[in-house]
């Protein structure tokens, strides 16, 4: 062993007399456990609401309707509902389309929507770079609307022909 380095094997002199204490040493945390009650309720302060939007975006995709009136079309679903004026519509270039033969129709990016297995609605780029507003439940019965405002509309009513009559009965085509 070199010299000057502790030896582990040494004693350490106690003074004749003096009595063995044991020591223990214990780590402190009370302020841990005070705290430990905000985790569950942070969670819960997520995901309720987290499941309440998750929820009521299922059940949109169920009861989303399209109303065409003299004022316009009425979208009702969920959060991306509104009515577009008659005079904003374009009936005239209202079409049916299919995907596999229109693939610059088909939405390729969800901008601010709702995007789950057999409903997609809300705000989305499509193929060809042209903003739309979407309702889809059935990816074979799409209704395409062009707007005057800048976008356009991608509908599932649930008879395309018959909504595409009432649409161009609306008035003149522009």
């Amino acid at each position: 062993m070199a010299p000057g380095s502790p030896n582990p094997r040494r004693r350490l002199r106690r003074p004749p007399g003096s009595a063995t204490v044991d020591v223990q040493s214990f780590a402190i945390a009370p302020a841990a456990g005070r705290v430990m009650w905000i985790v569950p309720i942070a969670v819960a302060l997520v995901l309720v609401p987290v499941v309440g939007l998750l929820g009521r975006s299922v059940l949109a995709g169920s009861r989303a309707r399209f109303e065409l009136s003299d004022a316009g079309l009425q979208l009702r679903g969920d959060w991306y509902g509104r009515v577009i004026s008659a005079n904003q519509l374009r009936p005239a270039s209202a079409r049916r389309i299919d995907f596999s033969a229109s693939p610059e129709l088909a939405p390729q990016r969800r901008t601010m929507g709702t995007g789950l297995p057999g409903y997609q609605a809300g705000w989305f780029r499509l193929g060809s770079g042209e903003q739309a507003l979407l309702y889809l439940t059935d990816r074979g019965k799409v209704v395409y609307v062009p707007t005057t405002n800048g976008y356009s509309l991608l509908l599932s009513p649930d008879d395309p022909e018959a909504f595409l009559a009432a649409l161009r009965s609306m008035g003149p085509g522009r």
